[in-house]
C-alpha cells in the first residue's frame, strides 16, 4: 500500500491523504478542509477505483472562478502517485 499525502493549491482543501493499494486501485480518500458534503461524496465515488482512471475522470473540473478545484488536485496527486 502506498500511503501519500498532498497538499493542494488553489482550493479551500488544505491536504488530502490518499491510500492506495499495490495495484493502484484507491482503498481512500481523506480531504482536510474543504466542502464536508462534496468531499465525502467524491471518497465514496472514488474508493475501489482505479487511481488513473479517477484522474482522467476529474483533471479539468473549476470551481467558481478558480482555474482548479478539489477533484482537480486530487487528480493532479493520483498522477503524481501512480507514477
Amino acid at each position: 500500500m502506498k500511503n501519500i499525502k498532498f497538499n493542494p493549491s488553489g482550493v479551500c482543501c488544505k491536504e488530502m491523504e490518499i491510500v492506495l493499494n499495490d495495484d493502484d486501485t484507491i482503498e481512500d480518500v481523506v480531504f482536510v478542509g474543504g466542502c464536508p458534503g462534496n468531499t465525502l461524496g467524491i471518497t465514496s465515488l472514488v474508493k475501489g477505483e482505479k487511481a488513473l482512471d479517477v484522474a482522467d475522470r476529474l483533471q479539468g473540473i473549476t470551481c467558481g472562478g478558480k482555474n482548479t478545484s478539489c477533484p482537480d488536485q486530487l487528480s493532479s496527486a493520483l498522477r503524481g502517485a501512480v507514477k
